[in-house]
């Protein structure tokens, strides 16, 4: 067992985002912590392979982003789940961080 204290992983950089790899080593989920602080944004992206990711808004406000300029507002406490293929991203509002888990990890 692991045990990861969040509250070790609460920075921010001005204008930017930053971020920390929780679990990287697993054959079957990665994740990761990012920082994003108030009005930076997560570009929309997406990856070409088969899987699915969460993104788990554990502190502040802000929009998870999709294609076709989709906005979903998400706030402490959301989850939002996505096939890796479907494109994604986060705007923060406020400083804002969010967990994300990747399985399979890429």
């Amino acid at each position: 067992m692991k045990k990861i204290r969040l509250a070790d992983t609460r920075e921010f950089t001005e204008g930017g985002m930053k971020r920390f790899f929780l679990v990287e080593d697993s054959p079957y989920f990665k994740i990761i912590n990012f920082n994003l602080s108030a009005g930076h944004t997560f570009p929309v992206h997406s990856h070409d392979t088969d899987g699915q990711l969460s993104i788990h808004v554990i502190e502040g406000k802000g929009f998870f982003l999709g294609e076709n300029e989709a906005e979903i507002a998400a706030e402490s406490g959301d989850i939002l789940i996505s096939e890796i293929r479907e494109p994604h991203g986060v705007r923060a509002e406020s400083d804002m961080r969010i967990v994300v888990t990747i399985a399979p990890p890429i």
